[in-house]
């Protein structure tokens, strides 16, 4: 029986530092707003520090999804219809890279991802506890808009959110499981790639990481305008 010579491989850095810094940041501030929501009381003033904080990261995401490295603009891994169609019959073109990054089915994951928590934020911008916590811009909105918005944000909101994170959960599970870790990737940026293929890499220096240092700096500052108005 002929033996099948493994293929060589190489590193390529598919995700630069500030997507993986984003992807690390965004887990940690939802993670926190559902445990400080579920806590209530004196936690809540937690819970709308950390939507804000998921707003600046949701923002910086839109612009960076623009003018990021390589594989983390949408023009790169969101896909049209008929693409993500020749993805599930397994008819890969040359330049399609489907391994290479997000899939086509993991960008929609991404793009459900970021809308569902857009929506979020904005709901909770205008919602009422009728306790103790309000939005910053609940002056803005008849009672009966706050009170709908308050049934979402804490109804259809969180329900949509856990259900992506348990499907993302289970993607990352079965990836791991088919040998093609997702999680290595985001921490180190880079992927193990066909020495054969010629994989462009995401820029990643200096340049790229203070372009997103001053972006961060600029949405934190819209995200702080617009709670003020509130004021």
């Amino acid at each position: 029986m002929p033996v099948v010579a493994e293929p060589r491989l190489r590193t390529v850095r598919v995700w630069d530092l500030p997507t993986r810094l984003f992807h690390w940041l965004l887990t940690a501030c939802v993670v926190g707003s559902f445990v400080s929501a579920k806590i209530g009381g004196a936690a809540m003033v937690w819970h709308l520090r950390l939507g804000y904080a998921v707003a600046t990261l949701l923002l910086f995401r839109l612009v960076w999804g623009f003018v990021g490295g390589r594989w983390s603009r949408f023009g790169h891994f969101v896909r049209s219809p008929a693409t993500v169609l020749r993805y599930l019959r397994g008819d890969a073109r040359a330049g399609d890279w489907f391994d290479v990054g997000h899939n086509p089915l993991g960008a929609l994951s991404v793009l459900a991802m970021l809308g569902f928590l857009a929506a979020q934020v904005a709901s909770g911008l205008f919602a009422d506890d009728e306790i103790a916590t309000t939005g910053p811009l609940i002056r803005f909105v008849s009672g009966a808009t706050s009170l709908q918005l308050t049934w979402y944000h804490k109804a259809v909101g969180e329900a949509a959110l856990l259900v992506l994170v348990v499907l993302h959960l289970l993607a990352i599970g079965y990836y791991t499981w088919r040998g093609s870790s997702l999680v290595r990737p985001m921490i180190g940026g880079d992927q193990a790639i066909d020495a054969a293929r010629d994989v462009p890499a995401a820029a990643d220096g200096a340049g790229p990481r203070l372009l997103a240092a001053a972006l961060v700096a600029a949405c934190a500052g819209g995200v702080a305008w617009l709670v003020s108005l509130g004021g």
